[in-house]
C-alpha cells in the first residue's frame, strides 16, 4: 500500500499530555484529574474514546522546554501519526520558540479548551519569533556585505589574488559526486527516522521484551508506525536495531 493511502486509511489516534507546574497539583492532584477529564470529554465528543494510545503526565514549569514527558508524547505522536491532545493551550508552553519547534516536529495537536487552536495557530504565534529571525538575517547580511567589501580590496586571507568570498571554483567540485548526494539524503532521512523511533524501542526493551517478534507486537499495540509507515514485523525490528547499532556503536 502506498504511503499516502496508508495515512488516509488510519483512523484518528490520539496521545494526551497533562502538565501541572507544582507538586501540590501533581500526578494525583485535582489539576491532573481536571485535565484528564477535559481530554476524555473531548474524545467523547469526537466519538474517539477508544482512540487514546497513551497518556503522558508531567510536573514541570511551562517556562522550561526541556520536559522529558512532553518529548516522549511528541515522539509517540509523530511515530504513530497521532494527534497530541492537551486540556489547555497554556499547558503546552508559553514559549513561542518552543511552539515553533512543535510545528517543525510535524505533528498535529489540539487543545480541548480551544479546539481550533491547531498547527495553524502555532504558525501565527511563531510569526513573532520569525520577525526576530528576520532581524538577525538582516544583521548577518550587513556583516557579509562588509566582509565582501574588505575582500574586494585586499583579497581573501593569504590569497590577495582572490577578490570574492566563497570557493573560487564555485560548484565544480560537486560534479564528480554524481547522484551521491541523493543517496546520502535518503540515508540521512532513514537515520533520522531511526533516531526518532529509538525512545519507543528503548521503552519496550526496558519492560523485559527481547525477541524481535515480541517487540514488533508491542510497537503495533502502541500504534507506533514502522519507518515505512506500516505495521511492524520481526524483520523490521531487527533492521531498526542494526541501523541504531551503526549510528550509536558506543551504546551496544
Amino acid at each position: 500500500m502506498a504511503k499516502n493511502s496508508l495515512r488516509q486509511s488510519l483512523a484518528p489516534r490520539y496521545v494526551s499530555y497533562l502538565r501541572v507546574s507544582r507538586e501540590s497539583q501533581g500526578i494525583n492532584g485535582l489539576g491532573i484529574e481536571a485535565q484528564r477529564r477535559a481530554v476524555h470529554e473531548y474524545l467523547k465528543r469526537m466519538n474517539a474514546r477508544d482512540a487514546l494510545l497513551a497518556e503522558y503526565v508531567e510536573v514541570e514549569s511551562g517556562k522550561r522546554s526541556d520536559r522529558p514527558q512532553l518529548n516522549r508524547a511528541i515522539g509517540h505522536s509523530r511515530n504513530a501519526r497521532a494527534t497530541l491532545v492537551i486540556a489547555k493551550l497554556d499547558r503546552l508552553s508559553r514559549d513561542v520558540h518552543f511552539l515553533t519547534g512543535l510545528e517543525r516536529a510535524g505533528i498535529e495537536f489540539v487543545a480541548c479548551d480551544l479546539p481550533n487552536a491547531n498547527r495553524l495557530t502555532i504558525t501565527i504565534l511563531a510569526a513573532v519569533a520569525e520577525h526576530e529571525r528576520e532581524m538577525i538575517s538582516q544583521r548577518t547580511k550587513a556583516a557579509l556585505a562588509v566582509a565582501r567589501d574588505r575582500v574586494s580590496l585586499v583579497g581573501q586571507r593569504g590569497r590577495p589574488d582572490i577578490k570574492r568570498l566563497g570557493n573560487p571554483n564555485g560548484s565544480k567540485h560537486l560534479v564528480r559526486h554524481g547522484n551521491a548526494s541523493a543517496i546520502l539524503a535518503v540515508k540521512a532521512r532513514a537515520d533520522e527516522r531511526a533516531m526518532q523511533l529509538k525512545p519507543a524501542l528503548d521503552a519496550i526493551e526496558k519492560t523485559g521484551l527481547s525477541s524481535a517478534r515480541a517487540i514488533a507486537r508491542a510497537l503495533n499495540e502502541q500504534g507506533v508506525l514502522s519507518p515505512r509507515d506500516s505495521k511492524w514485523e520481526a524483520r523490521t525490528v531487527i533492521n531498526l536495531q542494526m541501523r541504531l547499532r551503526l549510528l550509536l556503536p558506543q551504546k551496544f
